[in-house]
C-alpha cells in the first residue's frame, strides 16, 4: 500500500468491523509463503551512516534500498521478501522493521472561539496583538494555492515529493483527482486577505506528500518531515492520518523526534468516530499534539416526531432547514422516480442506496417534495454533500432515527413533524475519532478545536469543509501564536499551556465528554498565552495493569514550572470518590518564580472493590488563579480493544493485490478467507500467518491465487487470547479482471467517485 490518508471528511472507506460470525466456519491456516516482496521502513540503533546502512544492505540476498532518513531517526526503506525483512528484525544494528503504511489527507467564527481575535488585537492594541509574525509553520499536504490571494503572502517556498521538484502546487489537471486540502489547511493558519487565519502572517512552508486524489507514500512523508527539520520550521500540521491506532508507526516516531527537535508538531486525530479506539497514526504520536473536532456556532435545525427530537445533519449545497409547523413525512424506498409518486410538499424519507445523495435529491425536488431525509445504511451519523445545488433542503439521519422514523409510517397511515432549530457550540463531532492509544494506553485526542463548517481558501476561491483536518490547523496556528509571544518556550510547554487551559466540554445532555474523547478539551489560546503555570505532560496515564490480591500503587509523575515572576501557591485537589481506588497527590507548595517541580502522583488500587477496566478523569491543580485540570486514564486488564486494525486490499498491475493490516496485541493467526456470497461456503486462503507479531502486516496475493469467476465474500480475522475480530469485503472475479471493494453499496461507491473528498463523515 503506498497510499496516505487525507482527514478530511472523508477518503477512505472502512471495511465492515465485527466480531466473527459463526457461519463463516475455517478450516486450519495452511504453512505460509515468504516469498511476497515488501516495501518496509527500517529504524536503526545508534546514528546516522550511510555505511551502516550499506552494510546491513550487503546481508540480503535480495533487496533494494529506497531512501535512507538521518533526522526523524537513523534509517532507510527496503523493498525486499519477507524471509528477507524478517531476518533484519535479528540483526543487533536493527531497532524495528515497519512495512510501509497508507495514509490519507483527513477534510461565530472559529477564531473568536478559541480566543484567537483577542489576541490578533480586536480587544487589544494593534500594536501588541499576536499575528504569528517570524513563525515558520509546515504543511504536510496536498501542496497549496501559492498564487491565492490570500495565502500569496503567507507562502514562502516548498517542496514537492511527489514529483520531486520545488513547486509545491495543489494537483490541477486531473479532474476528480485534483486537490484542494493544503490550500484549505494553509488558509486556516495564515490566511491573509479577503479571509484572516488564525495566525496571519505567520511563514507557510508547504510539503506536497500528498498527489492526485490526495494519496501519497510513508516515504514521502517522512521524507517531508526531514526536510520540515532541515528548513527549521516551528509548527508542523499534518491533517492526514491512517486507520491504525498504534504508536509505533514510522510516521508517529517521525514526529517524536521533530518535537524532540523543537517542532510542535500537531496531528488531526481522524474522521473514524464516534467508537472508541479509532484515533489514527500519526495522531497517536506521544509527543505530538493531536486533534479532534468540534463544532464552531451553529444553528442546528431538528425535527419533532410525537415529542422525540431527531438532529437534521445538513448536507452540503441543499437549501437550509427552515421551521415548519406541521409537514407530512412519506416513505421514498430508494429515491428513485418511481419511488416519488406521493410527496408533493411533503418531507419524503429516502433509504441510502444505488443512488447517490445528490441523484436522490434531484428526484425529490422534481416530483414537488419540500424537503428530503436520507437514512443511513450502518451505524453512526450520516454527512455528505451533493454534487450540486439543490433548492430544498437535505439532511442525513442515523441508521437508527431512520429505521424509527419507517417503523412510524408503518403503523400510521400519516405522521406529521414539526422543524425548528437552536444554537449550539463546542459540541464533539460524531465523526471525530476518540482513544485511547493500544499499547501505551495514552490519551488521545489531546485537545480539540472546531471542524466543522470552516470556511477557507481553496483553488480559485473559497469552500466551507469539515473534519479533523479542519481541526489540527487552529491549533498549528494557535501554537504559531504562542510561539511569537513566547519564543523559548519548547514544544512539550506549547502543548502544555495549550492543554492546561483548555475547556472541558460537554455533550448535548449535559454530561462531560470522557478524556480520551476530548483530551484536555477545547482550546482557549487567548488563556494560553497568558498561562504563568505549566503543568507537564497535559495527562497523566498510569498504564495498564492486572488485578492482584493486594493492594496495588501505582505512579504518574507531573513537572510543574512557575513561567511567571512571582511566587504561585500551589495545590491539588482530591479526585471525585471512586469505589476501590485511593489517591495520594503532592503536599500543597509555593513554586519561586522560575522554578520547577517534578512530583509524583499515586494511585491505589483495592482489587477486592475496584472492577473498572477502563476509567477516566481529571484531577485538579490550583496555581494561583489558574485552575489546571489534569486528565488521566488508568486500564485494568485487557480493555475491548480490535484484534485487528487498517485492512485494505489494492490491486497492483500484474493483477494480484496487496493488503495491509495492523495488529495492536499481535495475533496468534491471521488469515484472509474467501467465501462463496450466496452460500457462505468456504473456498480457500488467500494468506495466512501464525504467532504475528505485534505492529503493522503486510503482504501480497499473486494472480494466480485468486478464486476463479465468481463474487466473493473476502474475510480477513485476527484471533488472539480468546478474541477474534474481523473485517469483511467483496471480491469480484470477472474474465481476466478482479475487484475488490470493502462492504458498502453502489451508492458509497458512486458517491465516492463522483464527489472524492465530500462524502460522509468516515475516513
Amino acid at each position: 500500500m503506498k497510499k496516505i490518508i487525507l482527514l478530511l471528511l472523508a477518503l477512505i472507506l472502512p471495511c465492515d468491523h465485527y466480531t466473527f460470525a459463526a457461519v463463516h466456519e475455517l478450516p486450519e491456516l495452511p504453512a505460509e509463503s515468504k516469498q511476497e516482496k515488501r516495501v518496509a521502513i527500517v529504524k536503526l540503533k545508534g546514528s546516522c551512516s550511510d555505511d551502516k546502512v550499506n552494510e546491513i544492505m550487503a546481508k540480503l540476498k535480495s533487496g533494494q534500498k529506497r531512501t535512507v532518513f538521518c533526522e526523524i531517526f537513523s534509517g532507510f526503506s527496503v523493498r525486499a521478501n519477507m524471509e528477507e525483512l524478517d531476518k533484519l528484525t535479528s540483526y543487533q544494528e536493527v531497532e524495528l522493521v515497519s512495512p510501509v503504511k497508507t495514509y490519507t489527507a483527513e477534510s461565530e467564527g472559529p477564531a473568536k472561539i478559541i480566543g484567537a481575535d483577542w489576541i490578533q488585537g480586536a480587544s487589544r492594541s494593534q500594536s501588541s496583538a499576536l499575528t504569528g509574525k517570524g513563525v515558520k509553520v509546515g504543511v504536510i499536504d496536498t501542496g497549496i494555492d501559492y498564487n491565492h490571494p490570500d495565502l500569496r503572502r503567507s507562502y514562502k517556498k516548498g517542496w514537492d515529493f511527489v514529483d520531486r521538484d520545488k513547486d509545491p502546487m495543489e494537483t490541477v489537471g486531473h479532474g476528480l483527482r485534483d486537490t484542494l486540502h493544503g490550500t484549505h489547511v494553509a488558509g486556516i493558519i495564515a490566511a491573509r486577505g479577503k479571509l484572516k487565519g488564525i495566525a496571519p502572517n505567520a511563514e507557510v512552508y508547504a510539503y506536497r506528500a500528498l498527489g492526485p486524489g490526495g494519496s501519497g507514500t510513508t516515504e514521502q512523508i517522512l521524507s517531508a518531515i526531514e526536510r520540515a527539520i532541515k528548513d527549521k520550521v516551528d509548527v508542523l500540521n499534518l491533517s492526514l492520518g491512517s486507520e491504525v491506532n498504534g504508536p509505533d508507526l514510522p510516521i508517529s516516531l517521525a514526529l517524536n523526534k521533530a518535537a524532540d527537535k523543537g517542532i510542535v508538531a500537531v496531528a488531526a486525530a481522524g474522521n473514524a468516530g464516534p467508537a472508541d479506539w479509532t484515533v489514527g497514526s500519526p495522531g497517536t504520536a506521544a509527543k505530538a499534539i493531536s486533534v479532534g473536532a468540534t463544532t464552531p456556532k451553529l444553528k442546528v435545525p431538528f425535527l419533532e416526531v410525537d415529542g422525540e427530537k431527531i438532529i437534521l445533519n445538513k448536507m452540503d449545497k441543499s437549501k437550509q432547514w427552515s421551521s415548519e409547523n406541521a409537514l407530512e413525512i412519506v416513505e421514498g424506498k430508494l429515491g428513485y422516480q418511481k419511488d416519488l409518486q406521493n410527496v408533493k410538499g411533503k418531507i419524503v424519507i429516502i433509504r441510502r442506496g444505488e443512488l447517490t445523495f445528490g441523484e436522490k435529491a434531484e428526484n425529490a425536488y422534481k416530483a414537488g417534495a419540500k424537503a428530503v431525509l436520507i437514512a443511513n445504511d450502518m451505524d453512526g451519523p450520516l454527512l455528505g454533500m451533493l454534487e450540486r445545488e439543490t433548492p430544498i433542503p437535505v439532511a442525513g439521519v442515523s441508521k437508527k432515527e431512520g429505521s424509527q422514523l419507517q417503523r412510524k409510517l408503518g403503523k400510521k397511515k400519516t405522521i406529521y413533524a414539526k422543524i425548528n432549530s437552536y444554537w449550539e457550540q463546542d459540541i464533539l463531532a460524531d465523526f471525530s475519532s476518540r482513544g485511547p492509544v493500544t499499547s501505551t494506553w495514552d490519551i488521545k485526542p489531546d485537545v480539540v478545536a472546531p471542524g466543522v463548517v470552516i470556511n477557507s481558501t481553496v483553488p480559485g476561491g473559497y469552500l466551507a469543509l469539515q473534519g479533523t483536518s479542519m481541526a489540527a490547523p487552529h491549533v498549528a496556528g494557535a501554537a504559531a501564536l504562542l510561539l511569537e509571544a513566547h519564543p523559548d518556550w519548547s514544544p512539550e510547554e506549547v502543548k502544555a499551556a495549550l492543554m492546561n487551559t483548555a475547556l472541558p466540554l460537554n455533550d448535548r445532555d449535559g454530561k462531560q465528554y470522557k478524556v480520551y474523547e476530548q483530551g484536555a478539551g477545547r482550546i482557549q489560546v487567548d488563556k494560553a498565552v497568558k498561562a504563568s503555570v505549566l503543568i507537564m505532560p497535559g495527562s497523566m496515564r498510569f498504564g495498564k495493569f492486572k488485578l492482584a490480591d493486594h493492594l496495588h500503587e501505582h505512579t504518574s509523575y507531573i513537572t510543574i514550572s512557575n513561567k511567571g515572576k512571582s511566587p504561585e501557591w500551589i495545590t491539588f485537589n482530591q479526585p471525585s470518590i471512586q469505589s476501590g481506588v485511593t489517591w495520594q497527590l503532592p503536599l500543597s507548595l509555593t513554586l519561586a518564580a522560575g522554578e520547577t517541580k517534578k512530583l509524583p502522583v499515586k494511585m491505589m488500587i483495592d482489587s477486592e472493590l475496584f472492577k473498572n477496566k477502563l476509567q477516566n478523569g481529571a484531577i485538579v491543580v490550583n496555581a494561583g488563579k489558574q485552575k489546571v485540570t489534569v486528565p488521566y486514564l488508568y486500564v485494568l486488564e485487557e480493555p475491548e480493544y480490535p484484534r485487528l486494525m487498517g485492512f485494505n486490499m489494492v490491486q497492483e498491475e500484474n493483477g494480484g493485490f496487496s493488503y495491509e493490516a495492523y495488529l495492536p496485541t499481535g495475533a496468534e493467526e491471521f488469515g484472509i478467507a474467501v467465501f462463496d456470497k450466496e452460500t457462505l461456503r468456504f473456498v480457500k486462503f488467500l494468506d495466512w500467518k501464525k504467532e504475528v507479531k505485534r505492529g503493522q502486516l503486510k503482504g501480497n496475493i499473486k494472480k494466480e491465487i485468486l478464486p476463479q469467476q465468481g463474487i466473493y465474500e473476502i474475510v480477513a480475522f485476527a484471533k488472539k487470547a480468546g478474541k477474534e475480530d474481523a473485517v469483511s469485503g467483496q471480491l469480484s472475479v470477472i474474465g481476466s479482471q478482479a475487484l475488490y471493494n470493502s462492504e458498502e453499496n453502489e451508492s458509497d461507491k458512486e458517491d465516492l467517485l463522483k464527489y472524492p473528498l465530500n462524502k460522509t463523515n468516515r475516513k
